[in-house]
């Protein structure tokens, strides 16, 4: 057989490009043996062994276990007419859907327009908290000027008792 024949085969055969008549003459070609093969066919002839060994123990397995023959029914496929009810039930699913969805997008906004009014409120109560406690502080501040002028008065008037615990004592 022509070797440059076998070869533009095999390269064809490594690019994908070969009918599977052809792969079939390049395992005939590789099962018989050749002593001057050249060396490009040489590295292939382990490749198309292989495969020539797989194939025989495939088929001698297939000649042990016989695969079972099951008959297999083939029956037109059955036409179902659509009963009206059916054909509008596609339509109501559809405005179900729609109406869910709707639905679902208004309760959405409803609970962010919650968020935002606990948000509202939240800043109004700190506001609140924060105005009760400056007042709180200036009344606190007032009471303590006050008690402060309380005792002065009360400084004076133990400098006075004393004074006059002297002089009565001194009697």
């Amino acid at each position: 057989m022509d070797y440059n024949h076998i070869i533009a085969l095999l390269d064809r055969y490594w690019e994908g490009e070969t009918t599977l008549e052809e792969e079939a003459l390049l395992r005939r070609f590789f099962s018989e043996s050749h002593p001057d093969m050249p060396e490009p066919l040489q590295e292939a002839a382990p490749l198309f062994g292989f495969f020539r060994e797989e194939m025989e123990k495939e088929q001698a397995l297939e000649e042990l276990l016989p695969e079972p023959k099951i008959p297999v029914e083939t029956s037109p496929a059955k036409v179902v007419p659509l009963s009206p009810f059916r054909h509008w039930m596609k339509y109501a699913a559809v405005l179900l859907m729609a109406v869910g969805m709707g639905y679902a997008m208004k309760q959405h906004q409803r609970q962010e327009i919650k968020v935002h009014i606990a948000e509202i409120q939240q800043q109004k109560e700190e506001e609140e908290t924060r105005m009760a406690y400056l007042e709180t502080k200036k009344a606190l501040q007032l009471l303590a000027k006050n008690l402060n002028k309380g005792t002065e008065k009360m400084q004076k008037l133990a400098y006075f008792n004393e004074a006059t615990g002297l002089i009565t004592g001194a009697n």
